[in-house]
């Protein structure tokens, strides 16, 4: 009896080329979570160079454009929006020219695909300001297993805790991501001089090197740092979790995020989330995460949280309940769907939708693809 062919997604990605970004998080495990989960319904390639059904775009490396310019009328393009023009303005700097370029190749790229996916909803208005057309965008949150990420044994955390040079009655304040100004690194040392009783703790380093935002000031900084503070450099994804669980909250001053895979990790193993007080967050996150406006606000309430402990266990529970709202299950069906839809635009059959409200908006992109092909 013949084989049932399936549907093929070729997964494109360079994001593994550069070590502690967010994106390559991403990747790893939404790669993971598609081909565990939709094995048997979809063949799941990797930077493959045979013609799939389905490509997905993971990141918007130079290659890519050609290879979307010449196969996207006989592939489905699905596009990643790790990041848009303000966010690269605030991480890496680059000569004005390159800029300009940069961002243009960046929005004809996205506009090249057939659909977009946002990790942030607050995304979706911002796409719209640069011209993005609408119905092709997709909401799709992170997710972080639980199989990587969860509450480890206290004695566990006891002997991490001795390894790394921390006392069991240390108060650990923990922040993670790449050391550049728009992560907020000057305030996350400037709130640890405020209490220098308190262990703090960052995660990360220079992953793009002397590009980064801010390399000199930061570099600097990292030279004259409180004693009660340490920058460990970058630390290999699998080691994260136990550093996770020897802290006792998550801190992350950023200035501007989409929906940072840090945050899901310290949630998922249930540690109190401490952020800027940012309108991005509030869609994802809900009442489940703590705010701070400037030093004073969160030395004020990381001082709260060090000397209450039940509402350390208040907002331990609530990243926990945080954590379960992107489960693995809604997650993988979200992205299911968006496969389906995507094989039918492919074939041309109707989309079993149900639920996911964007019928029309696929309607629209068939007839779009159409012209397009047309012409």
């Amino acid at each position: 009896m013949p084989s049932i062919k399936l549907p093929s997604i070729n997964m494109r990605s360079k994001a593994l080329s550069i070590k502690a970004q967010g994106v390559g998080s991403c990747y790893c495990e939404q790669l993971r979570l598609v081909k565990d989960g939709l094995a048997g319904k979809y063949e799941v390639r990797v930077n493959s160079p045979r013609k799939s059904d389905i490509t997905h775009y993971h990141t918007v490396n130079l290659p890519y454009f050609f290879d979307r310019l010449f196969t996207r009328h006989n592939t489905v393009g699905i596009g990643y929006v790790h990041f848009l023009p303000e966010t690269i303005d605030n991480s890496l700097s680059l000569p004005r020219l390159w800029k300009w370029f940069f961002y243009r190749y960046l929005l004809t790229f996205y506009n090249s695909m057939d659909f977009l996916v946002v990790v942030n909803p607050v995304v979706k208005r911002k796409l719209s300001y640069l011209g993005v057309d609408m119905p092709k965008v997709v909401y799709i949150p992170n997710y972080v297993s639980k199989i990587d990420f969860h509450p480890y044994a206290p004695e566990i955390n006891a002997q991490t805790r001795a390894e790394l040079g921390y006392a069991p009655d240390d108060f650990i304040v923990m922040g993670a991501g790449q050391l550049q100004t728009r992560k907020g690194v000057a305030d996350f040392v400037e709130t640890a001089r405020r209490l220098p009783d308190v262990k703090f703790i960052w995660v990360g380093g220079f992953s793009f090197g002397k590009m980064t935002e801010g390399y000199e000031e930061i570099k600097k900084l990292s030279q004259n740092l409180p004693a009660n503070v340490n920058f460990t450099g970058i630390v290999e994804r699998e080691k994260m979790a136990g550093i996770y669980n020897i802290a006792d909250v998550f801190f992350l001053p950023s200035f501007n995020e989409l929906f940072p895979m840090t945050i899901l990790e310290a949630m998922a193993c249930a540690k109190p989330v401490l952020l800027r007080d940012l309108d991005f967050y509030e869609c994802i996150l809900r009442d489940n995460y703590l705010t701070g406006s400037d030093v004073d606000g969160f030395a004020s309430v990381i001082g709260t949280l060090r000397s209450d402990a039940q509402a350390r266990e208040l907002w331990s529970k609530k990243a926990c309940k945080c954590h379960k709202t992107y489960s693995e299950d809604s997650v993988l069906k979200m992205w299911e769907r968006l496969y389906d839809n995507a094989v039918c635009l492919k074939t041309g059959k109707p989309a079993a939708l149900g639920k996911s409200g964007y019928l029309f908006s696929l309607k629209r992109i068939i007839t779009r693809r159409r012209i397009n092909t047309n012409q």
